[in-house]
């Protein structure tokens, strides 16, 4: 083992004048403490390795690539940036400005040095500036990750006095100075926030039928929606909280309208008509509740439930909790109408142009990549192989990547208006991404509302790349850009076959919002309010 060599004169002395002497008088006293502390050769070689371990962060390097792979880009990404930062200022600020000798390496046991004793200056101790910067990072994206991970950055932290390479004082000035470099990162890139208990918005509270035990209610349910852990069996959990339902698991070939019509025409109609899926599924029934003027009981059973979280249903027991005591909301709903005539109910949003297939590709990928690394290369794919569509709107024609028209308002600055954040506006939320660089568009369609707006914000991102305003109706008059397929989507469902019987694959529609179209279930906000 290679001994320490003797601080210089200015360095020692720069420690007793800028250190209070109560600090240093601490610092000794813990020294003295742990090192006078009988330990096993098997815990003190195990702090050294660990040390050693988190040398130019290596150990939390290593840990952020496991989350990239879990899935968790954003807080490995977060965690990452603070460490970087936390160990640029305590190593080339703090140690430059404050500095001041390490422990005398005689006081420490012999079994607990580590092979290299550092020489740099010893205020602030950058690993564990490291440390507390990875973890209060990924903490502030995740914190159940940041909390599992608390334990090794706190033993990083400790390693540095068990071995001899650092005072108390260092530690805990390393250790604010990750903290604090990690919050202030979430000043300048606000985290995400975590998920809140859906909360409806708007829309008029409105009795329902009430049955507790299934009585009335008509369910179609979709086997093949989105799976998640944490949710129950859709018909196992139906067939335990509500016995006297009818349930029917969608098949591939069945015809939904055939579906209720025979339930309606049976001895024992149904009163209530229910869906348990996706978006898509939930369009697709709502629409039928529509023409036969019966409400609509929504469990959220598909991947991202975008209607059922804006209607305040968060779980099954939600949806269930709603049936039981009667307790409705009356919502805007919108109805795209096609040249040949055919009505389309509209739940949250439509689309046509390139959108239609950034989203199944984004589908496609994601059985292989996480969400955000599959949207961007989705976006670059289809991007890559597509061209602008031409389309006329509301008279006006224009060259445009996507077009999105969505119910009541969405949040602002996306391509899409996904997750509406009123059910009462009485307004189409329109989204147009005009024909432009391919570039643009892509990051356009790749990154969500809070990327978008960073990008913007840096001016990486043009301000006018995504065209926004509101009406009660619009009419497209849509061509097809070459011999590609003019695609159309509405709530999830992506459909490349023409929706008309234009010669030339285009086709003309005309979105309006049907103010107080359809009636769900939904707690009452109050009695949300109250619960939360």
């Amino acid at each position: 083992m290679a001994p320490r060599p003797l601080p210089s004169a200015r360095v020692a002395l720069r420690r007793i004048a800028l250190l209070p002497a109560v600090v240093r008088r601490l610092d000794s006293a813990v020294g003295c403490r742990i090192n006078a502390r009988r330990t096993v050769p098997a815990v003190d070689r195990g702090y050294a390795r660990l040390s050693r371990a988190a040398d130019r962060s290596v150990l939390w390097f290593g840990i952020a690539l496991v989350l990239v792979v879990a899935g968790q880009h954003r807080a490995a990404l977060r965690g990452a940036a603070s460490l970087t930062a936390a160990s640029a200022l305590a190593n080339l600020v703090g140690k430059q400005v404050f500095g001041g000798d390490r422990p005398l390496l005689k006081d420490i046991p012999v079994g607990r040095r580590l092979r290299t004793p550092p020489t740099s200056p010893s205020f602030p101790s950058g690993h564990a500036a490291s440390a507390a910067g990875f973890v209060t990072g990924v903490a502030l994206e995740s914190r159940r990750t940041g909390i599992g991970l608390a334990p090794a950055a706190a033993a990083v932290a400790y390693s540095r006095l068990h071995t001899g390479a650092h005072w108390f004082s260092d530690v805990v000035g390393g250790v604010a100075i990750g903290t604090a470099v990690a919050f202030a990162g979430r000043a300048l890139v606000p985290a995400r926030p975590a998920p809140r208990p859906a909360e409806r918005i708007g829309g008029a509270d409105v009795r329902l039928p009430a049955s507790p035990t299934g009585s009335g209610v008509f369910m179609v349910l979709n086997p093949g929606s989105g799976a998640d852990v944490d949710r129950p069996d859709a018909a196992e959990y139906l067939a335990e909280h509500l016995p006297d339902a009818r349930l029917h698991e969608l098949g591939k070939d069945d015809d939904l309208e055939l579906l209720v019509r025979h339930a309606l025409a049976s001895a024992d109609p149904p009163r209530v008509l229910g869906a348990s899926g996706g978006d898509g599924t939930v369009a697709a029934v709502a629409h039928i509740a529509r023409l036969v003027g019966l409400p609509l009981l929504v469990l959220p059973g598909g991947t991202f439930n975008h209607f059922s979280r804006a209607a305040g249903v968060q779980s099954f027991d939600d949806a269930l909790a709603a049936l039981a005591a009667g307790e409705g909301v009356r919502i805007d709903v919108a109805e795209i109408e096609f040249g040949d005539g055919s009505p389309v109910t509209v739940l949250n949003a439509a689309s046509v142009g390139v959108y239609p297939d950034f989203v199944a590709t984004r589908e496609r990928l994601q059985a292989r990549l996480d969400k955000w690394a599959a949207g961007i290369l989705a976006a670059v794919l289809v991007v890559g192989r597509a061209d602008p569509v031409d389309v006329v709107l509301n008279g006006h024609r224009d060259r445009v990547w996507s077009l999105v028209v969505g119910v009541d308002r969405s949040h602002a600055e996306t391509v899409a208006p996904l997750q509406r954040t009123r059910l009462d506006g009485g307004l189409l939320d329109v989204r147009v991404l005009r024909g432009g660089p391919r570039l643009r568009a892509a990051a356009s369609l790749a990154f969500g509302r809070r990327t978008s707006a960073l990008l913007r914000r840096l001016h990486l991102l043009p301000t006018d790349a995504v065209e926004a305003f509101t009406a009660e109706s619009v009419t497209a008059v849509v061509r097809p850009a070459g011999d590609q397929p003019t695609g159309f989507a509405h709530d999830g469902e992506v459909s490349l076959d023409v929706p008309g019987d234009d010669p030339d694959g285009g086709f003309t529609s005309t979105v309006r919002v049907i103010p107080g179209g359809l009636d769900v279930y939904s707690p009452s906000r109050a009695r949300s309010r109250f619960a939360r």
